[in-house]
């Protein structure tokens, strides 16, 4: 089987790009491997996150341990969900993860509840955590998803764009080869190439974009869970439009609609109204608050004022009255003896 990957407008061509590397007789696909170090950093950045912001890093650890298993738990049971025939006639496959069949929206929907379930036990705000947790499922997202590219999966219809890709025909799934594909088939030495968009590509650099985005926003978040909301939000919106390019979607049964499709363009609208609508408000509470507090301020400053001329108004009274008895008090009328005139006029004796 050619091994090969094209890049032609880029002027790339990899002669052999493999699945997998065996280590002791033991499989390893590129494809895990991606996903592993994904996770690891990921959850690095997690935990130095929560320290820097002065939370406790063993809850950060622990909820993000317990939101991997029950990831993967919901990762592979929204793949067989929605892949039912492929499993219907042998059911112990289900449990046979390493020949693929994962679903994110699956796995996100799984380590949501795992860490939700785990926050409700430990007494912990679950969307206070998620801000810096969705974080860390985006770092594992712009790496993951280059395991894509060793699985030569997840790509989208045929194009002629500058980043477009070219796979061999054999190194496919036949059932993700378009009509548009086979029409537009490339031939080189004997071995034939679809060209088609790089999904993997446009996703992972998606991520990028929102991972830097919500760093920003976080420094300016005015409620617990703004950020997660925003990570829905923004992430659907990519992923709607990733989605409707990809020729491998699952399907709503008895449709044609891509059950990942419809959940980004549902988290896209109410997490985006979601967020919008409580910032609103934040700032709306926030204006109160300030307006309350000079208020207060104004009062304050007012009775102080009052208070000050009271205190001057009283010391003005006062001095006059101590003046005035000051004078009846040194007045030589008043003196016992009589005045120094009387004295003199008497005679001497």
């Amino acid at each position: 089987m050619d091994m090969s990957i094209r890049f032609p407008n880029l002027g790339l061509n990899f002669n052999y790009v493999g699945r997998s590397v065996s280590v002791f007789g033991f499989e390893i696909t590129f494809y895990g491997v991606l996903i592993a170090v994904g996770m690891i950093l990921g959850l690095a950045f997690v935990v130095l996150e929560a320290k820097r912001c002065n939370e406790n890093q063993d809850n950060y650890l622990s909820m993000t341990i317990i939101a991997l298993v029950t990831g993967f738990i919901g990762a592979r049971l929204f793949y067989v969900a929605f892949s039912w025939n492929q499993y219907k006639g042998n059911v112990m496959q289900i449990f046979n993860a390493r020949s693929g069949g994962m679903a994110f929206y699956g796995g996100l929907l799984g380590g949501a509840l795992g860490a939700a379930l785990f926050c409700r036990i430990k007494k912990l705000s679950f969307m206070q955590m998620a801000d810096t947790a969705s974080m860390g499922i985006l770092i594992g997202q712009i790496i993951g998803r280059w395991g894509d590219l060793f699985n030569r999966e997840s790509f989208g219809e045929y194009t002629n764009n500058v980043l477009a890709m070219q796979l061999p025909l054999s190194a496919v799934r036949s059932g993700e080869v378009s009509s548009a594909m086979r029409e537009n088939l490339i031939t080189m030495g004997g071995t034939s190439y679809i060209q088609v968009h790089p999904v993997f590509l446009y996703e992972s650099l998606w991520c990028l974009i929102l991972f830097l985005l919500l760093l920003v926003w976080k420094r300016k978040k005015r409620f617990h869970g703004e950020i997660f909301l925003r990570y829905l939000s923004g992430y659907g919106l990519g992923r709607f439009f990733f989605e409707w390019l990809r020729t491998d979607k699952l399907l709503i049964p008895g449709t044609s609609i891509g059950i990942s499709q419809a959940i980004s363009a549902a988290l896209f609208v109410i997490c985006g109204i979601v967020v919008t609508v409580k910032r609103t408000m934040a700032k709306k509470r926030a204006a109160l608050r300030k307006r309350r507090r000079e208020q207060d301020y104004e009062a304050e400053e007012r009775a102080a004022r009052e208070a000050e001329v009271r205190d001057n108004d009283g010391g003005t009274e006062a001095v006059p009255k101590n003046n005035e008895a000051s004078e009846k008090a040194g007045s030589p009328d008043q003196q016992p003896g009589g005045s120094a005139e009387e004295h003199e006029d008497q005679p001497e004796t």
